[in-house]
């Protein structure tokens, strides 16, 4: 929950980015875009999008599922979606998507974690953009809004174009830049009063 400027109402940040400061000490978030698919009073949940898994592929996984496949299987990356659970796969997809357990959740995402969308990928019947994440970021009640004034993280708009069509390299930027933040400036003026 983030209050507005007037104090008068509070704004829940689900279907946005979360955009790592450069001050934000923690190796497993450094240079990361997280896209917020939850936030309400009781925490906050969300993915990494911008950090590839080098170890194996879409490939590796559907191997070792019971999932239905054409007979190529597309050459896509998995996502380190974040800490937490790690070996728990979740979509991140457009809205053209609508089978099994699909979230519409903002910013022109949805969510899904059913073995149907991977089957539905693995066949070439998926949605037109995806993420594969392996895992995600969770927060406790209010402690996101902490990390937040603590200045480890920005809020930027979301948007199919960020989230998806952005090479992984450049999202970080790109999140910056729309925000209109010069990372050399934000870097100068960061630290704890």
């Amino acid at each position: 929950m983030v209050r507005s400027m007037d104090n008068s109402k509070i704004t829940y940040l689900q279907g946005k980015c979360l955009v790592a400061s450069p001050s934000l000490d923690d190796e497993r978030f450094r240079n990361t875009v997280v896209y917020l698919c939850a936030h309400s009073p009781q925490g906050a949940m969300g993915f990494v999008v911008n950090r590839k898994i080098t170890e194996y592929s879409f490939l590796d996984l559907v191997m070792q599922l019971p999932v239905s496949f054409g007979h190529a299987i597309p050459p896509l990356a998995l996502y380190h979606g974040g800490p937490v659970d790690k070996v728990r796969g979740f979509v991140l997809h457009t809205t053209d998507y609508h089978g099994g357990d699909c979230v519409e959740t903002g910013g022109g995402v949805s969510v899904s974690s059913s073995i149907d969308i991977l089957s539905d990928i693995a066949k070439g019947a998926g949605p037109k953009e995806s993420i594969i994440a392996m895992g995600y970021a969770s927060w406790a009640p209010g402690q996101l809004e902490r990390e937040i004034v603590a200045d480890d993280w920005l809020v930027a708009p979301s948007s199919e174009d960020l989230v998806f069509k952005t090479k992984d390299e450049e999202k970080w930027q790109r999140a910056l830049d729309e925000l209109k933040i010069d990372v050399v400036r934000l870097s100068q003026f960061s630290g704890r009063a």
